[in-house]
């Protein structure tokens, strides 16, 4: 009986259309959640990179274009990606995540700081990628494939080996040094060791080891132990950036101060990338502001949710894993803003300027769509529920 009906159905559906049968089958609510986040980025963008781009002697809207410009081949990504099916992905995520590995390794020779005392940059001219956005999608992928095979009949122990690449991960983008990558990195994987079935004492003993690693940077580098002594101080330096984003976000209120406004962008140098929450927050108040946390909510609850229904174990761990990402790199952005998380350098994603942020974000996006995508397994099941 399942294999007529599993017939009838792939029979029907073959014939489709490529965009058809990927608007049928792709999750609608997450592409419009994410093309929310990027319209709004381009709004506040229009605010925030203004008196940057006035300071740099360029046209008013020059970042906002080259936004809209990297946003729209970030979609172009993400509707790629997702159209694949969870074979060609895992290779695609395989592949990439060498060449951004490779990319990182070399960075003390080929990359630059621009000044901020950390080679985290490749500079091509008229681009500069930062490799580091590419490595966390592409390690989300690689790491499930590898976590994965742990499920195999005689497969090698995927858990352990995935495990010392996220060790591996981690180290090379803290001694860049960047410490709030490399903590995204490890969390994400343990998010995935988690839906893969870690003990709950496993979990605590690898939280005590990161703790400890922590430790043990704080007493090693000015530049981690800087950070986490201005993050525990009573009161806030108002002349840093932490002590006029939050003040920006004091004085916008429910509805904020009137779009343009603000001061806070002509005071920020990052106002347009890891502080543009604090421009929303002063220019369209806290209205704004649930808006775009509720969307980054929705995003990973919506795909667990989906990822229920998965039965292959990669594309649940996959999409886990970006779901966790998506998540976290947000929650890290807007915790940092608020005074809630040390500062870090971390943008917001689909909302935050930044070619290599949106592309990266794209691809993740992809990745996660085409894990969620219903699959023949759950028309079979659709199928029998209708047919009995």
């Amino acid at each position: 009986m399942t294999e007529m009906v599993f017939g009838h159905v792939a029979a029907a559906r073959s014939s489709e259309p490529i965009l058809t049968r990927w608007w049928r089958t792709v999750d609608r609510w997450t592409v419009g959640a994410v093309l929310g986040l990027i319209v709004i980025g381009l709004v506040v963008g229009m605010a925030a990179s203004a008196p940057l781009a006035e300071r740099l002697g360029l046209p008013p809207f020059y970042f906002v274009i080259r936004q809209a410009a990297f946003a729209t081949l970030g979609v172009a990504l993400m509707v790629g990606i997702s159209m694949q099916d969870v074979r060609t992905v895992r290779r695609l995520a395989v592949m990439g995540f060498v060449g951004a590995l490779l990319t990182c390794l070399a960075l003390p020779m080929i990359g630059t700081d621009f000044g901020k005392g950390a080679v985290r940059w490749v500079s091509l001219g008229v681009l500069t990628v930062q490799p580091s956005e590419f490595l966390k999608p592409a390690f989300v992928g690689c790491a499930a494939w590898v976590m994965a095979s742990t499920f195999d009949r005689r497969g090698p122990p995927g858990k352990f080996l995935s495990f010392l690449l996220a060790c591996g991960c981690a180290a090379m983008l803290a001694l860049q040094p960047d410490f709030g990558q490399a903590a995204l990195l490890l969390a994400t994987w343990g998010i995935m060791y988690f839906v893969a079935g870690a003990s709950v004492p496993l979990m605590v003993g690898i939280a005590g080891g990161v703790a400890a690693v922590g430790a043990f940077a704080y007493e090693n580098s000015q530049h981690f132990a800087r950070r986490i002594d201005g993050f525990l101080a009573a009161e806030v330096d108002p002349r840093t950036q932490i002590g006029y984003a939050t003040n920006a976000i004091q004085e916008g209120g429910f509805f904020g101060v009137g779009v343009g406004e603000g001061s806070v962008k002509n005071i920020l140098p990052d106002a347009h990338t890891d502080f543009i929450i604090a421009v929303a927050a002063e220019e369209y108040g806290l209205v704004l502001c649930v808006i775009v946390i509720g969307l980054f909510l929705f995003i990973p609850i919506r795909a667990l949710y989906r990822l229920t229904e998965e039965r292959d174990p990669f594309a649940r761990l996959a999409g886990a894993g970006m779901a966790g990402l998506v998540g976290l790199q947000a929650f890290v952005n807007l915790g940092v803003a608020i005074r809630l998380l040390p500062a870090k350098g971390m943008t917001l994603p689909f909302v935050s300027y930044g070619g290599s942020s949106l592309l990266a974000a794209g691809i993740g996006m992809g990745l996660l769509l085409a894990m969620t995508r219903k699959r023949p397994q759950r028309d079979v099941l659709e199928a029998l529920e209708h047919s009995a």
